[in-house]
């Protein structure tokens, strides 16, 4: 009987479980999402194939557990930003400088990642759900500044903040770039409130 390295099998099991999964992230940050295999991941775990096998059936498999990793901890992050701010200038204002805060600790490259890989038909559709619930915040406060057409606005906002994000990633200061984004879009959500 292999021997295990925890108190039970189940602490034991689960510790393998989360090692193949940080390994899969890693590999994906690493190599980008087609270079996520059972070989690949079990290989930087220090596993055999034929043990991620026991925790993951499939590449699908795995890609899903990544999936659900990559959102979680942002989704918390932003919950508790915007916890308690009533007024929707001002949430919208903490969600920009949430996010760009959050992508400068490096926590959007695995999901930025995924939005980029070319992922199964399931994959992608759990990946679409989890990312608009992220930027559910965002398009509610925009609802609530009263600005026409709000969700045609929460998108091209989403759109700036992107752009946002990507130069934080190459290096941009995220403070800096928060008042930026904020100046751009104040003239035009004035009437909701201002920043």
């Amino acid at each position: 009987m292999p021997k295990i390295a925890a108190a039970t099998l189940a602490e034991h099991q689960e510790a393998q479980r989360r090692a193949l999964v940080g390994a899969a992230m890693d590999t994906l940050l690493a190599d980008g999402a087609a270079a996520i295999t059972p070989a690949a991941v079990g290989r930087r775990a220090g596993l055999a194939r034929s043990s991620v096998y026991q925790y993951f059936p499939s590449t699908a498999a795995l890609l899903a557990a990544v999936i659900e990793e990559a959102f979680p901890a942002w989704d918390a992050a932003l919950e508790a930003a915007l916890a308690g701010v009533e007024v929707p200038a001002a949430r919208l204002a903490a969600y920009i400088d949430t996010t760009l805060l959050l992508t400068a600790q490096g926590r959007h490259r695995a999901a930025g990642a995924l939005l980029n890989a070319d992922l199964p038909p399931e994959a992608r559709r759990r990946l679409a759900e989890l990312h608009r619930r992220t930027t559910e915040p965002l398009v509610a406060a925009v609802r609530d500044l009263g600005v026409p057409e709000p969700e045609l606005t929460a998108r091209l906002l989403g759109g700036l903040l992107s752009a946002a994000m990507a130069a934080v990633e190459s290096g941009a200061d995220p403070q800096q770039t928060g008042v930026r984004v904020k100046a751009l879009i104040s003239g035009e959500l004035a009437a909701g409130g201002t920043f």
